[in-house]
């Protein structure tokens, strides 16, 4: 059956790309890979391929970059490679309803939540922001909602003091390509039943607006470090200091001798060391360990101090300005 089944396969980014490869190494036959188009990225606004554009290029897989696959042009392109399945990881359009309906096994998505929990386009930044013990990847088979089908299988995995967002990405993308290696032999065979998804307990991960970056001093210190690592490497957390804008890259929570007992407003610098700046959440310090002014690269605490003004009394965060220093 590999050698005869048509996919297509839709993704864009790094998370995408190991289910290709997966599907390649396999032995399925890859008819066509469908991706985002080629966007401006970086400062000097290059424009750049996406991932699964590249590693589809090298398997010498067709590539469609549609602007939009809702267009009937989009659609009848598609029709033509005539797909016996679709596999779609982190492609980020809607698929209409004659997409859906055109292969005979279905269009299955690999998607980096526990579903119902965290449907939408940021689910592993929002499950790390709320502070979530564990994620995982779910298989489903696609529908017209956002993240609704039905579930095929899943996988879960810790997420650990230690992770960011960049960190269970690269998991996530691994344990969702080896969850699709599993899966799909016994899907075409249809061994496979779908268990419908209580959307009563769903939960939305909208993607990450501007407005969501700026951090909120006055939320417990466990709550701030959650969004700081939820936001790492990209877009990545900010605050202000002396009005300027100020990135958070990396922080941890102080263990009980750094943190002291000296009360203060949410948001005010207690100690600026060598290890990390010192902020004072609602209930309790966050220690920076890594971050960003103004104009500047990323860099830790202890190459920051040494040209830095700043000092302990210091207030973080008093007024919101926009972010103009977002990485490339």
């Amino acid at each position: 059956m590999k050698d005869t089944l048509r996919i297509i396969f839709m993704g864009t980014p790094d998370f995408a790309v190991p289910s290709l490869q997966v599907l390649l190494e396999e032995g399925y036959q890859v008819v066509l890979a469908v991706t985002q188009p080629d966007r401006p990225k970086g400062r000097k606004r290059v424009l750049t391929p996406p991932p699964v554009k590249e590693a589809a290029l090298r398997a010498g897989i067709p590539v469609f970059q549609p602007e939009r696959i809702r267009r009937e042009e989009a659609i009848r392109q598609v029709a033509e490679y005539k797909p016996d399945l679709i596999v779609t990881a982190a492609f980020g359009q809607f698929l209409p309803k004659a997409v859906l309906e055109m292969p005979r096994y279905g269009c299955i998505n690999v998607h980096a939540s526990l579903l119902p929990k965290y449907r939408g386009g940021a689910p592993i930044h929002h499950a790390v922001m709320a502070g979530e013990a564990e994620t995982g990847v779910t298989l489903i088979y696609m529908a017209e909602g956002m993240d609704t089908g039905d579930m095929i299988s899943r996988v879960a995995i810790p997420i650990r003091d230690e992770d960011n967002t960049g960190i269970l990405f690269d998991k996530l993308a691994r344990e969702g390509a080896e969850l699709l290696r599993r899966t799909l032999p016994e899907l075409l065979a249809g061994r496979i039943q779908a268990e419908p998804q209580k959307h009563e307990e769903a939960i939305l991960s909208p993607n990450i607006r501007r407005e969501d970056e700026f951090v909120d001093w006055n939320r417990p210190a466990r709550m701030v470090w959650n969004h700081i690592r939820g936001l790492s490497p990209w877009p990545v957390a900010s605050t202000t200091w002396n009005g300027e804008n100020f990135k958070l890259w990396a922080a941890r929570i102080p263990e009980a001798a750094q943190a002291g007992g000296t009360p203060a407003l949410p948001g005010t610098v207690l100690a600026v060391e060598d290890q990390g700046i010192l902020v004072m959440a609602q209930d309790g310090p966050v220690l920076l360990t890594e971050v960003q002014p103004a104009g500047k690269k990323a860099m830790p605490v202890s190459q920051f101090r040494m040209g830095s003004a700043m000092k302990p009394g210091d207030v973080l965060g008093q007024k919101e300005i926009p972010n103009e220093n977002k990485p490339g």
